[in-house]
């Protein structure tokens, strides 16, 4: 019988669950609040439970393997949660308190590196030996694949978001002109709110009102999609990637947004490879299947 997989995708709000099979046909899904708790355990027990109802829901019983995705800074060698504000955890021993719940063979992550995975195997980012992945969320991250392997570097690597990109606004890390501060999505609702007074749901609603010519709207996009012009030109200086994959809500307007992203890379670049942008095809999906492939990774050991 082909193998059944459960993958969950952890946020600090809500878990995305899915139970794949090895072509990564989706068998049951469901989607439940995110239990809080800084010692781990609540959220250990929720995925226990869900892992548990995934399998029941299929009808295939307890499933072969196991993938769960975190945000924050995770070491997967050592399975600990070394910070995470989303889910308050500091140093918390995920993976191993995971694995004396399910007793199953189990693999643990990252999100943003997860979905970058699945990116790298089955969506935009598919054939390619070294590629990046960056989606523009509530913050910004990035999945590095070099040389065909993922790059992690101990949970630290990938920190694109933090690249000073010369600005002098202040960032929630205790920095100012991190490129999160100006070209996140929850950086471009707040900057067009504090410009205009009007609250904005989002970046996706920004990008919208600059398309139809708010001029607040259209100087808060340019201002992001300078910003990830930077941060960008810096990442190709260090590593070359020959793909750059661009996802989050502000990608859904494609052209729109990636055109001025790739006329100031081609303006500003010097002697660096100027890398193929590619948007993401995979949407809120990614870390979910990600998950899976990690799962599935695990059984192939």
């Amino acid at each position: 019988m082909t193998p059944a997989v459960a993958a969950l995708d952890v946020g600090g709000t809500s878990i995305k669950a899915a139970l794949y099979d090895a072509d990564l046909k989706d068998l049951a899904s469901l989607r439940e609040p995110t239990a809080r708790g800084a010692d781990g355990g609540a959220l250990a027990d929720q995925v226990a439970r869900i892992v548990e109802t995934l399998g029941k829901q299929a009808g295939t019983g307890t499933p072969d393997a196991v993938g769960v995705v975190i945000p924050g800074i995770v070491d997967e060698v050592e399975r600990v949660a070394r910070f995470s504000a989303n889910l308050d955890f500091r140093n918390v021993p995920f993976g191993e308190m995971l694995d004396s719940r399910l007793g199953l063979p189990f693999a643990f992550g990252h999100d943003v590196r997860a979905g970058g995975l699945a990116e790298f195997r089955v969506g935009a980012g598919k054939g390619c030996t070294d590629a990046a992945f960056i989606p523009v969320g509530t913050g910004i991250a990035a999945a590095l694949q070099l040389d065909g392997k993922l790059y992690a570097a101990g949970g630290q690597g990938g920190e694109i978001g933090h690249i000073d990109v010369g600005h002098r606004l202040p960032c929630g890390c205790g920095a100012t002109g991190c490129l999160e501060a100006i070209s996140s999505a929850s950086a471009i609702a707040r900057r067009y709110s504090e410009h205009t007074g009007r609250p904005a749901d989002g970046a996706e609603q920004v990008v919208d009102a600059a398309r139809h010519g708010d001029e607040a709207a259209i100087s808060v996009v340019n201002d992001a999609l300078e910003g990830l012009g930077h941060g960008i030109k810096t990442l190709v200086t260090l590593l070359a990637p020959e793909v750059v994959v661009l996802g989050g809500g502000l990608f859904t307007a494609g052209d729109y947004v990636l055109e001025p992203v790739r006329a100031w890379l081609a303006a500003n670049l010097q002697f660096q490879r100027m890398p193929e942008l590619r948007i993401a095809q995979l949407g809120d999906e990614a870390g979910r299947l990600g998950a899976a492939l990690l799962a599935l990774d695990r059984l192939s050991v």
